[in-house]
């Protein structure tokens, strides 16, 4: 489910991200010892946050406060967060829901602006009936917004349709692990309230410890008409790390 990083990805500004091949001491056509052996490296020079993403618990706080009550000056440091780093994030296996925003909507991709609330939400589960969502389900979203990359870079980074308050807060209800989305930062925007800034984000993740997921791939298993399957993730253990980039499995 997840969709290629490079640095011609869109990302939420200023993130960036470059990648440098090298081949050390083979310059000039050199090989290494008497069997000639050539190898290749590579250096990662950017930002984590960029393609296919999930965010941990220390990404999002409110005024200064992260999950549990826990205040960041005390375990945010610029070489790495000294609790909630995505080390400690667990392997995840668990069952997964797609909900098919498109097909509810009939617009393709859905427009920017669109909010899902629980109307919307439970309108794509009756449509496509499915059991209904339960505790440690990962939900995701599927817009048809990744299809706008290499096409409309522009408008894909700056808008997008997405999660609304009211649907965060039903889906932190039922108990859900995760939320995510085929867009770059799963909540609506324009903003439903301009004024609350990531208001979704901060609802899932410090209040409720709700990890995001974000530009999740979902087209293939909407395009064979599968909904819910077995959902899997292995983030790369990254001490301190605050986002990992990822590629998320759906089995059915």
């Amino acid at each position: 489910m997840g969709i290629e990083t490079s640095s011609k990805t869109p990302a939420f500004p200023p993130r960036t991200f470059s990648l440098t091949v090298l081949t050390p001491g083979q310059e000039y056509g050199r090989s290494l010892g008497e069997t000639k052996t050539n190898y290749n490296d590579d250096i990662i020079s950017g930002w984590v946050g960029i393609g296919s993403q999930v965010d941990g618990l220390g990404h999002i706080g409110i005024d200064g406060v992260y999950y549990n009550c826990s205040k960041g000056a005390e375990f945010v440091t610029p070489a790495g967060l000294k609790k909630f780093g995505i080390e400690t994030l667990p392997a995840i296996a668990t069952r997964g829901v797609i909900l098919d925003m498109v097909g509810l909507i009939g617009r393709d991709p859905v427009p920017e602006g669109t909010a899902f609330n629980r109307k919307e939400i439970e309108a794509a589960m009756a449509r496509q009936k499915i059991a209904p969502i339960g505790r440690g389900d990962v939900v995701i979203f599927y817009t048809g917004w990744t299809r706008l990359i290499g096409k409309d870079d522009k408008r894909y980074g700056s808008v997008e349709p997405g999660l609304g308050v009211d649907g965060a807060r039903y889906l932190a209800s039922l108990g859900v692990a995760m939320v995510g989305a085929d867009t770059w930062g799963l909540e609506v925007i324009p903003f439903e309230d301009p004024k609350r800034i990531f208001h979704v984000h901060q609802i899932l993740i410090p209040e409720n410890g709700i990890m995001i997921l974000e530009n999740v791939n979902a087209e293939q298993a909407v395009k064979d008409g599968v909904y819910e399957g077995l959902f899997t993730l292995g983030p790369s253990r990254i001490t301190g790390a605050v986002q990992a980039i990822i590629n998320p499995i759906f089995v059915y």
